[in-house]
């Protein structure tokens, strides 16, 4: 929004209120407006179709990035957070649902706005070896996504590589190196400055620092960071680990077979968690000092099939806090205080 014009006041009372209503801190404009995104993949052996069970990866989530933020997806292996992510880029087809960016529907584009709005919208994936094609170049891995879209003459692309090269850590005359001929860390700069060529404003990063070791993993969540504030990006970041999560994200969703559990800012959910698996999920949090005392709190049980998933509460057949009533109703997410969601009528009546 603008500024108010500058004019003149008469009295000091006009002028401090002018004052203050130009510097009252205004909230981010949503990016990103996911609601009841579903993804269901077909399972076994049906006739024709006919009878064929579901594994519901997705089932009905809903929230929202802004602007300018790192939303932090959590949650065990399974539980449909990738899913998530690829659905929201259309790299897989929703079920069902609607994905709005920056007030678009997404689902409803046709195949060449949509091409146009990938611009927009880039993926940073979790094995930066598998993700880089081993025939080709860096130079020309980073270069494929301007060839595509047919951006710039062949010396500005070139240029444009060595910009990014440069930008991410590496030397420009790593161009004409294969993937192979770099460390974990290294390629995975590669992907990260390959999701920059477009000049994207939302990006998802999945997984990026998994499959790194530990000491790569802080550089490599550092230098995402410092892009994101040099070039004012926008991240879904999907993990597991939940202290890299802590250190980079601003507000923080706890994923559960398939649906959201917990939604609040990053520090909310450190400081204050509320629903049992999230409980769970941090006090399983490695501590540096061995000797001291921790509360862990260790869940019984297997998870559940997301094919044929418990009725109501999902996470139920594993909870400490279980009622009869959590198998009969399923609870959707309830705002419990400014910006903190929680699905569990134990906790959130």
């Amino acid at each position: 929004m603008k500024r108010p014009e500058p004019k003149l006041v008469n009295n000091k009372l006009e002028a401090k209120e002018l004052m203050m209503q130009d510097s009252t801190p205004r909230m981010p404009e949503v990016l990103i407006e996911v609601k009841n995104l579903k993804k269901y993949f077909p399972a076994g052996d049906g006739w024709f179709g006919k009878g064929m069970d579901v594994v519901k990866a997705v089932d009905d989530v809903s929230f929202t990035i802004r602007q300018g933020e790192t939303f932090g997806l959590v949650g065990e292996s399974g539980c449909g957070k990738s899913t998530t992510g690829r659905c929201i880029l259309r790299l897989l087809e929703p079920t069902a649902g609607a994905v709005n960016f920056a007030g678009q529907d997404l689902l409803s584009v046709d195949s060449a706005n949509l091409r146009r709005l990938r611009r927009d919208m880039q993926i940073i994936f979790q094995d930066p070896y598998s993700a880089l094609n081993p025939r080709m170049r860096v130079g020309q891995i980073i270069e494929e996504p301007l060839t595509i879209h047919r951006l710039g003459a062949k010396a500005e692309r070139r240029d444009r590589v060595a910009e990014l090269l440069k930008l991410v850590g590496l030397d420009p005359s790593h161009a004409e190196r294969y993937p192979h001929e770099f460390s974990g860390g290294q390629r995975q700069r590669i992907g990260i400055a390959r999701a920059l060529a477009l000049n994207p404003k939302f990006i998802v990063c999945d997984e990026p620092v998994s499959a790194l070791d530990v000491s790569v993993q802080a550089q490599v969540v550092n230098l995402l960071q410092d892009l994101q504030e040099q070039l004012h990006l926008t991240y879904l970041f999907i993990s597991h680990g939940l202290s890299v999560v802590e250190h980079i994200s601003t507000r923080v969703g706890i994923m559960y077979l398939g649906k959201l559990v917990e939604v609040a800012t990053s520090e909310e959910i450190f400081r204050n968690p509320l629903h049992p698996y999230t409980r769970a999920l941090l006090s399983a949090i490695p501590k540096p000092e061995p000797d001291e005392k921790r509360n862990r709190l260790k869940l019984t049980g297997e998870i559940p099939t997301p094919i044929n998933p418990p009725s109501g509460c999902r996470f139920r057949t594993r909870c400490a806090m279980a009622e009869g009533r959590c198998a009969e109703v399923e609870q959707q997410l309830v705002e419990v205080s400014p910006d903190h969601f929680v699905a569990c009528m134990v906790v959130a009546p």
